[in-house]
């Protein structure tokens, strides 16, 4: 809550339990102003939501004005490009890992998930609010071709991360040299489509020991942003 208000969302009304209230909810409170404030004990809340609250505070907030591929990627040298992931853990999981390792942007293809819906935001650790993002597109039809040529227009080379024969290692140096460097992502169990793969400029794959073909989308994404930050 506390990264959202401080990316300058605005707060619609808060939810707590009625300890907070005197509690780690009072700096909330004095932070959002004069806005209604509900409270509960943890069951009732419980019932109102349909869930646990884990940190018994919740904070409905204005959906900030969408931006463009071409506003976020403004002076960005390296950005997250993300085809179709639908798991809210993993989306959260991935802007995690952009913000910590040095990722500029990123960008969803149009049917990833929401990265606002609730457990990618807490996944996130509210890093969703500090990294910008933005959607390639308004439906399915606009990716790949015509979101990879946005991408190319706007002056980055692309890299696929896939299991290809012909691909290249992460650690090659030509990856890194790159002035701008969109690392492309794919969903989870299937990956990247051959169409996107064929867009790119480059095809990577992580080396792997002791049989094992691939790791995890948000896993493969950490390994990437770190080999492939921007020197």
């Amino acid at each position: 809550i506390r990264c959202a208000l401080n990316a300058g969302l605005a707060p619609l009304a808060l939810l707590m339990e009625r300890r907070h209230l005197s509690g780690q909810g009072a700096a909330l409170i004095e932070q959002c102003g004069d806005i209604p404030v509900y409270t509960g004990d943890s069951a009732l809340l419980a019932q109102l939501t349909g869930f646990t609250l884990s940190r018994g505070i919740l904070c409905a907030m204005r959906r900030p004005a969408p931006l463009s591929a071409e506003q976020v990627c403004i002076g960005a040298k390296r950005i997250a490009v993300l085809e179709n992931i639908v798991d809210p853990t993993n989306i959260g999981a991935i802007f995690r890992s952009a913000a910590a390792l040095g990722m500029d942007a990123v960008l969803l293809s149009p049917s990833c998930c929401d990265p606002l819906c609730r457990r990618a935001v807490r996944v996130s650790m509210g890093t969703v609010f500090q990294v910008p993002w933005a959607t390639l597109g308004d439906s399915p039809a606009d990716w790949p071709e015509a979101g990879m040529a946005r991408l190319h227009a706007l002056g980055f080379k692309t890299a696929a991360m896939a299991l290809d024969s012909r691909a290249v290692s992460i650690d090659d140096p030509a990856l890194r040299a790159e002035p701008r460097l969109a690392i492309v992502l794919g969903t989870e169990g299937d990956g990247l489509a051959r169409t996107t793969i064929a867009h790119c400029d480059y095809t990577v794959m992580i080396p792997m020991q002791h049989g094992v073909d691939s790791l995890n989308v948000a896993a493969a994404s950490a390994v990437a942003f770190w080999q492939l930050r921007a020197k």
